[in-house]
């Protein structure tokens, strides 16, 4: 087993560092505090290959392994957990989907624009009433011959205003359940499509978070992906790989607060010494780095494991849980080895406490993986 990263990894990493750095730490403060989101930035990152890592260069992308996209996504995640999230949902969920299930004239027609980030894409599966119960479908695609018409409500939606290409879940036969289920390419300024409210939220508040109304869209039959009925079975496989991006954007935010807290800790005093000097924070910070280290483990073994197309379910639902958790505890440390300066958003570990519960809940909730994880266990 070897744990060496090979040079062309490396380089990810110090690129997407350089940029997490340069690019999206100015201003990050502010874009949080006014809920903006980072279109200059995500530009940049598409032109600079983040935003379609894994894809065939054929259609624009890197051609990259999966390690490399989750180094990428941990050093994206330190600064700006807004950022990769639009990242992730575009190379785990729309990209990733696209070119494994798609057609030729799709991919033509939709992934070489989001590879480069001149298209961005949602991932369109929660509802009003269909959360973690995704087989729930309100949102309605009746069958017309050549083209659907779409009808419902989406929730929760990341880059739900600024993607130009959104991949619609909707049942088709309700008689059918999760079997009568369909994913299609729905085109922003499509006749019927409207883009609702923005969420007011806690953490991720840059990020693009909208719900979504379909009234009598008429999607092309070409825009289906896979055969009819497919569409569960679709996001369900999209998601283990989503979980692997969600993870390291855990892990990154985890790791970012870590960073924060080693840094001031060298440099505030108290009682006559650093605080690094106290064994009180020593102690909270071999925790921090042991929970961190641990995670980053589990998304490398989900990583591997997918780019070797083994079995990877457990592995993602397991690195997913246990990152979005260690990200909760580590974030909480790093404000309170701050102590008060961790309280207000100059020192950014509070924004990254903010961000880090949302990895709890999104792209299957903790719940959620501890059912995908005992149902592996038990097979």
């Amino acid at each position: 087993m070897n744990f060496d990263l090979s040079e062309e990894q490396l380089a990810v990493q110090a690129a997407a560092r350089d940029f997490a750095q340069t690019e999206l730490l100015p201003g990050v403060i502010e874009r949080d505090a006014e809920q903006r989101f980072p279109a200059e930035q995500i530009k940049k990152m598409g032109a600079l290959g983040f935003m379609g890592m894994m894809v065939d260069p054929k259609y624009n992308g890197g051609g990259m392994d999966t390690i490399s996209y989750v180094l990428a996504m941990e050093e994206i995640s330190k600064i700006d957990a807004s950022a990769s999230v639009c990242m992730s949902v575009n190379n785990s969920l729309v990209c990733w989907g696209l070119e494994t299930f798609g057609t030729e004239a799709q991919k033509e027609k939709y992934l070489k624009r989001l590879t480069t980030g001149e298209a961005i894409g949602a991932f369109c599966l929660s509802e009003p009433e269909a959360g973690s119960d995704a087989t729930s479908q309100r949102t309605t695609a009746e069958d017309k011959g050549d083209h659907y018409v779409l009808n419902g409500t989406k929730n929760w939606i990341t880059n739900g205003k600024s993607a130009s290409v959104y991949i619609v879940i909707a049942q088709t036969d309700a008689a059918k359940r999760h079997k009568g289920i369909n994913a299609l390419i729905v085109e922003r300024g499509m006749d019927g499509f409207v883009v609702g409210k923005k969420e007011d939220k806690m953490g991720i508040r840059g990020s693009d978070t909208h719900s979504l109304m379909f009234s009598d869209v008429k999607v092309p039959k070409e825009n289906r992906i896979g055969e009819d009925g497919f569409g569960f079975t679709f996001a369900m496989t999209t998601l283990n790989g989503g979980r692997i991006g969600i993870a390291s954007q855990a892990l990154g935010i985890a790791s970012g607060a870590y960073e924060l807290a080693v840094r001031y800790a060298k440099e505030r005093k108290a009682f006559g010494k650093h605080l690094a000097e106290h064994q009180a924070i020593q102690f909270k910070l071999a925790d921090m780095a042991t929970k961190i280290d641990s995670a980053r483990l589990l998304i490398w073994k989900a990583a591997v494991l997918k780019d070797q197309k083994r079995n990877f379910v457990k592995a993602a639902a397991m690195a997913k849980l246990y990152a979005s958790q260690i990200a909760q505890e580590v974030t909480t440390e790093a404000v309170q080895i701050h102590g008060g300066y961790g309280y207000v958003k100059e020192f950014h570990v509070e924004r990254l406490m903010r961000d880090a519960k949302i990895t709890q809940i999104y792209e299957g909730t903790t719940e959620i993986q501890k059912m995908v994880i005992s149902r592996e266990l038990l097979r």
